[in-house]
């Protein structure tokens, strides 16, 4: 069980996150509480305000103090973390019970004590440490006035501990030098010149710029490292303003530097200063104020800041690297199945110009040639859907409904022996999606799940709404397998162009890219939960939609007596493709005219529009693009139906077919005639 979904029974688990899993994931058989189900309701409530407190919190119960804490505790138990949810409290803190057990005595005893910067040796997840908390022991009484167990409210403190004591040792050397500098005072006038020529020197030989600066940034004092790394003299510099020789850009960060230091904090800020030459030289400031005086300490370090970008430069390129690596897996795994499918055309084409092959086998080879078009159609759809490309045609659709229609063909593809679960909400959920992408994505994971349980199991799919990040709603539909499970270490590699665990032949490995590129086209993404023997659960979230699905218009197809009354105005700049589209229109019924580009179908138009039915586009092409023309159409000839086609295009991947019809290629005779049909026929 996880802690996706408690039952009722477990709601008092709910929220815990990792620890509550831990709670799940434990073997109770044996244990003094027995299951979760069968806790009392006073250790319930108790146990549910640990799990869900932001603070680290322990709860310790029972005769034996069985010890229970919330994920902020985690920190703290380091390699017992796998085992210490339920275990006795002396067993987990074996190490710390000779210290820690007057304290347990005094809060059972109701002498509860609160423990500031006690320093306890630990073994946690930073290995075996001195570390420091503050933390308090109260006892927890049932309804009849007795000891049920302990409250541990723990903060670990070590941090500040460490920076206290190191502010204490910084203060001490501070007085201590404060109380050599009276010393000199009183000392003979000759140790005094002694300890300032010392001074001086220091002063005068720092490689750092040094310097002091007023409440206001004017320079009082500067060392003569100005003039070496930046090229100005002491003398020059009094009295003018630090900030003047600091980049525009940086200015609001000097600024707040010596605002903090003016505050009495010691302030650190890089910023780049301007060399007497002209150029920026990058500078790390450290500031402390003395009165209203700050004093600095500058140190150059142009050289660190290069290194550290030729550092992110070489980074970059290794990344462009591991995507040139990306693109030639991908390009190797196009070539090998698009030659493959051109291997059957090809032969078959060859098969068929020959005089002497029977008759009787040419049906064979022409549906071969189909078959490996249709086959080549789609990897080339699997492709641009991974790439987000994928030409779409959003509409408002009610998810669940549209699932349901998928029912007998997951059935049919799954096989009997696949127990076929569909989990509705409540209320339906929209979204704003291509509805034919939506049932690839579906039966796309069906088919790795059914493959993942090997034709044995249950498949669920559940449909709800959730929320999303900064409060988005959101529509989650998850498909879970009870199959062998997917290793940790293969479930980065899933979603990748070609990846298969199937055997040779028994897929592309292109059905998840397809989810993974139609889920963030959309403005989704999709997520997978597996452990290996536990099965998977795959999440296609989409955003929700709080528009309507359009209503069935009750479109009829029309008869070929019809089409023959349409003039269709077909403008495509590829030659082949054109005459295929002037044959398949005529074979239709259909009279054509065909222009090559944008500028000779609109001179075809001012001519004569009135002969025209319909305008058949191609998107991509040279000069004006088939979607600025089919708007000039839209405004310029209103009663002209519009049906664009495109096999692939920036704009239409980007921004959708801007509310055209849109036929995709490689289209059908049979699709190019039902895209007419709905065109025409109401």
């Amino acid at each position: 069980m996880t802690a996706e979904k408690l039952p009722p029974q477990l709601a008092f688990l709910e929220g815990g996150g990792a620890a509550t899993q831990l709670i799940l994931d434990r073997d109770w058989t044996g244990h003094p509480f027995g299951p979760p189900e069968t806790w009392p309701d006073a250790f319930r409530v108790a146990l549910s305000l640990v799990l869900n407190s932001p603070e680290s919190m322990i709860l310790a119960w029972g005769p034996d103090l069985h010890f229970f804490f919330n994920e902020t505790y985690f920190p703290l138990l380091g390699p017992r973390l796998s085992w210490a949810m339920g275990a006795r409290f002396d067993e987990v803190w074996a190490d710390a019970l000779d210290q820690a057990r007057p304290i347990i005595d005094d809060a059972l005893a109701g002498r509860t004590q609160r423990f500031v910067d006690l320093p306890w040796k630990l073994d946690t997840d930073r290995g075996e440490a001195l570390t420091y908390w503050s933390f308090s022991y109260s006892r927890v009484l049932d309804a009849m006035g007795e000891v049920a167990g302990l409250f541990i409210f723990t903060n670990e403190t070590t941090s500040r501990v460490i920076a206290d004591a190191a502010l204490r040792d910084s203060q001490e050397q501070l007085s201590a030098a404060l109380e050599e500098l009276r010393a000199l005072n009183v000392t003979l006038e000759q140790r005094v010149v002694e300890r300032t020529a010392e001074r001086d020197r220091m002063w005068d030989v720092s490689p750092d710029l040094l310097t002091v600066v007023d409440q206001d940034g004017r320079i009082h004092r500067a060392n003569p490292a100005w003039r070496d790394l930046l090229g100005y003299g002491a003398e020059a510099l009094l009295g003018v303003s630090i900030m003047d020789f600091i980049h525009d850009e940086d200015l609001p960060v000097a600024q707040r530097a010596l605002s903090r230091s003016l505050e009495g904090r010691v302030a650190r800020n890089e910023v780049r200063m301007r060399h007497a030459d002209g150029h920026h030289e990058w500078i790390s400031w450290v500031g402390a104020a003395h009165g209203c005086e700050v004093f600095a300490v500058g140190r150059h370090i142009t050289q660190q800041k290069a290194a550290e970008e030729a550092l992110r430069q070489t980074e970059e390129q290794l990344r462009q690297a591991q995507k040139l690596e990306a693109i030639g897996q991908l390009t190797g795994g196009v070539a090998h199945d698009f030659n493959n499918l051109l291997t059957v055309i090809r032969g078959s084409i060859d098969l068929l110009r020959r005089d002497d092959f029977p008759a009787e086998r040419r049906q064979r080879q022409i549906n071969a040639i189909a078959d490996a078009a249709d086959r080549a159609a789609k990897l080339t759809a699997q492709l641009l859907a991974f790439a987000r490309r994928q030409p779409l045609t959003p509409e408002v659709i009610d998810v669940g409904a549209s699932i349901l229609t998928l029912t007998d063909m997951i059935h049919t593809l799954s096989g009997p022996g696949i127990k076929l679960v569909i989990e509705q909400p409540e209320t339906p959920c929209f979204a704003h999606v291509d509805r034919s992408q939506l049932d690839t994505a579906i039966v796309n994971m069906a088919v790795n799940a059914r493959d993942a349980m090997a034709g044995q199991g249950t498949l669920t799919i559940r449909i709800a709404p959730a929320i999303g990040p900064y409060g988005t709603d959101q529509v989650h539909i998850a498909i879970t397998d009870t199959g062998e499970g997917i290793p940790a270490d293969r479930l980065e590699q899933i979603f990748e162009p070609f990846f298969t665990t199937k055997q040779l032949g028994a897929g592309t490995g292109l059905g998840l890219s397809q989810v993974f590129g139609f889920a963030r086209q959309s403005g989704g993404d999709v997520r997978v939960v597996s452990q290996p023997g536990q099965g998977a659960t795959f999440t296609l979230i989409l955003p929700q939609s709080h528009g309507q699905p359009r209503v069935d218009s009750g479109l009829r197809a029309i008869d070929m007596a019809k089409r023959s009354d349409l003039c269709v105005l077909i403008v495509e700049d590829n030659i082949e493709v054109g005459q295929f589209a002037v044959e398949a229109l005529r074979t239709l019924g259909c009279r054509t005219v065909i222009a090559t580009n944008a500028a000779m179908a609109m001179e075809e138009l001012k001519a004569d529009a009135a002969r025209f039915d319909l305008v058949f586009s191609d998107v991509m092409m040279p000069g004006q693009s088939g979607i600025d023309f089919a708007h000039d159409i839209a405004r310029t000839y209103p009663d002209l139906r519009i049906l664009l086609t495109s096999g692939y295009s920036q704009v239409i991947a980007d921004e959708g077919s801007h509310g055209f019809a849109l036929l995709r290629k490689p289209y059908t005779l049979a699709e190019l005639a039902q895209q007419i049909d709905r065109l025409f026929g109401s």
